[in-house]
């Protein structure tokens, strides 16, 4: 009797979930993290509400993508390596190509019903950040100290600005945990499944360091052209806390100074960026595409795909043997309690700015936004079907 069909069943499972996440996920990595809740926590039962925030906190901790490494995690403990790449490939790969058409002309994008769906889908993001909110607080803030700690970690988001505020307020959170938290010492800490030895983390976190400090001597001593974008898109992913937005400045400087992408094209691609679902590093595809000493080709789109993710899967790839260990520490747990409510102060943050504020226009929008929650949280309607229902209100709001 054959066991192939067993694991061969679980990648196409993840490759399966991820690809309608990767269809559907609009709103940005907050919002993502808020998908994956609902269909990994809530709906598939993969995993434990405080092992998920421990995932998020941890790769928040960590450069790069934050929604595309927790989804790259996901993968990895549901099937393994190739589970961790089909889930990586099936969340980027629908955004990727949209913007490679867009790249190629495709006007995909324009029409008075695409920008109803739009902003419609705006909306949509703030009925999943705020059921991810409502039901992560009341898991992971269920006593005043780690309220006060979730209330603290808003409050420096809101002061300062940026990914610097949301890596700050988990360290203060993490540090207040520890100090007010140990009193709530849980015994049933499990073991999370990844399959990743000691040795595999190592080498990646060589290769992480390698790639970092040899690809720039590489693009300088060589005049290969493909050298230097590699240089560049890795650059960009790997020195880049918080993902999606903060990585703008960093390619502009990279792509638009150095006259491989004009001005007009960078913007045209990061509107057309704001208006797909999936991670916003897919942007990268988009610029390889256009990019003027690559020739405007796949394989710059692809290349430049693939180099500005790697940094940060390598990372992560690097700390996960580590992390059952570091979990079962007392010390620990009261760290991640404290560094979890404060997930749930930034998500809150989130919630409010930038989530809140793009998508909420007026009354029309909030009785939307409001419908998308309790269809979520009362109704228990799956994340995709909120997201055609409320593309479909954002029609009938900018037509009326």
């Amino acid at each position: 009797m054959s066991h192939t069909p067993r694991p061969i069943g679980r990648i196409r499972g993840v490759f399966g979930a991820f690809l309608l996440l990767g269809l559907t996920s609009f709103g940005g990595p907050i919002a993502h993290l808020g998908y994956f809740r609902i269909e990994f926590v809530e709906r598939r039962r993969w995993l434990s509400e405080q092992a998920y925030a421990d995932l998020v906190a941890l790769c928040q901790f960590l450069p790069g993508p934050a929604s595309s490494q927790v989804g790259f995690a996901l993968g990895l403990m549901r099937a393994g390596p190739w589970g961790a790449a089909a889930a990586w490939t099936a969340f980027t790969l629908p955004s990727a190509m949209v913007l490679l058409l867009f790249a190629l002309g495709s006007a995909v994008l324009e029409g008075p019903i695409s920008q109803g769906i739009i902003h419609g889908l705006k909306v949509t993001a703030v009925a999943i950040v705020a059921h991810a909110v409502w039901g992560m607080a009341r898991s992971l803030c269920p006593d005043p100290r780690r309220a006060g700690i979730a209330l603290a970690a808003v409050f420096t988001v809101v002061l300062v600005s940026g990914p610097l505020g949301q890596v700050a307020a988990i360290v203060i959170g993490a540090l207040a945990g520890m100090a007010l938290c140990r009193a709530h010492a849980e015994a049933d800490v499990h073991d999370l499944l990844l399959p990743v030895s000691t040795r595999a983390g190592y080498l990646a976190g060589l290769a992480f360091v390698v790639l970092l400090v040899g690809l720039p001597l590489l693009a300088w001593a060589s005049p290969s052209v493909g050298l230097a974008v590699m240089d560049a898109f890795y650059r960009a992913g790997a020195l880049v806390f918080g993902g999606g937005h903060v990585v703008l400045p960093l390619l502009e400087a990279e792509v638009v100074q150095s006259g491989w992408v004009s001005a007009d094209e960078f913007l045209a691609g990061y509107g057309a960026a704001q208006a797909v679902p999936g991670p916003l590093f897919t942007f990268a595809s988009y610029l390889g595409a256009v990019m003027a000493p690559l020739g405007g080709s796949l394989f710059g789109a692809a290349l430049a795909l693939v180099m500005i993710f790697l940094p940060g899967m390598l990372l992560l790839v690097a700390v996960l043997p580590h992390w059952n260990r570091f979990r079962r520490w007392d010390s620990a747990q009261a760290l991640m309690r404290g560094a979890n409510a404060a997930v749930v102060g930034i998500l809150g943050a989130a919630l409010y700015q930038p989530v809140w504020t793009s998508a909420i226009l007026g009354p029309h929008e909030f009785a939307l936004a409001l419908t998308g929650f309790l269809l979520l949280s009362v109704w228990k309607l799956p994340a995709w079907a909120v997201v055609v229902i409320l593309a479909g209100g954002g029609i009938l709001i900018t037509s009326y």
